[in-house]
């Protein structure tokens, strides 16, 4: 199965602040030809190093994911490359002078929306779907994550969590333009009072506020909610930037207690029957 490629129309630029780093930076997004894929350029390194959107580049799923090829390396990818997927933007450079891409809100909004500005080109050339005969999983403790075979694109996640406020959420979205726009790419990320001193330890989170982060304290949530089920919306959308290192997908993806690195190694799986696949 086949479909074709798309780009965005024009140039455009956001600028903001790294979630983590908390350091400022200018993100430019391209067109690119087709074939051409998502890449990441570090138009603040000797050269402008780049890297690939793509699963084999996977260096580090520690809160966020990062990509890293040679001098090239960006974290934090997953919020900006999950909108790109999810509007079907295949060929895309994404120009940044420093190594994380702006927070924004904290969800994928504002990457829609600059994808929304410059528009969507269609393109005379094919890229496959990859579509499952059979399904892949990855298990860690209590934690999993399967793609199962599906006419489309599906994602089912549940998060069990033990804060009063929060509890057993689930949400069970057909992934497509107006579904992802309406109800995944406003979650913003979720973080918690009594994980902020370690994430500052670890250099994390510099960036975070309660607007452009869902904040919650041992009793309640300090920030304004945009869902009742924020966390999990935002799960989906994390799964979808995590995915999209695959390229274009047909699958029902179903979660429970998920991670950046559940998602990366299923990646890896699909990756691996991809190539099956070709050979």
């Amino acid at each position: 199965m086949k479909r074709n490629q798309h780009t965005i129309g024009k140039d455009v630029t956001y600028k903001g602040l790294g979630l983590h780093s908390g350091m400022p930076v200018t993100m430019t997004m391209h067109p690119a030809a087709p074939g051409t894929g998502i890449i990441f350029k570090r138009s603040d390194l000797p050269g402008g190093p780049e890297v690939p959107a793509q699963s084999r580049y996977i260096t580090n799923t520690l809160r966020a994911t990062t990509l890293e090829k040679g001098e090239a390396k960006v974290f934090t990818v997953e919020h900006v490359l999950s909108a790109l997927y999810a509007l079907q933007i295949d060929n895309c450079v994404i120009e940044m002078d420093s190594p994380e891409p702006p927070v924004g809100d904290g969800s994928a909004k504002t990457f829609c929306d600059m994808v929304e500005e410059a528009g969507i080109e269609t393109q005379d050339e094919m890229i496959p779907i990859l579509t499952l005969d059979t399904s892949a999983a990855v298990y860690e403790d209590n934690k999993f994550i399967t793609a199962l075979p599906y006419d489309g694109l599906r994602i089912t996640f549940t998060s069990i969590n033990p804060h009063p406020l929060l509890g057993t959420q689930m949400r069970d979205v057909v992934i497509d333009h107006d579904s992802y726009m309406k109800e995944i790419a406003p979650a913003r990320t979720i973080g918690f009072t009594w994980e902020l001193e370690a994430m500052r330890k670890m250099d994390l989170g510099k960036g975070g506020t309660l607007e452009n982060a869902v904040v919650y304290s041992e009793t309640e949530c300090l920030s304004q909610l945009r869902f009742p089920d924020e966390l999990v919306r935002h799960k989906i959308l994390d799964i979808l930037g995590d995915i999209s290192l695959v390229g274009p997908l047909h699958a029902h993806i179903i979660a429970v207690l998920g991670s950046h690195k559940l998602n990366a190694e299923l990646s890896e799986k699909l990756q691996a029957l991809k190539k099956d696949l070709k050979e």
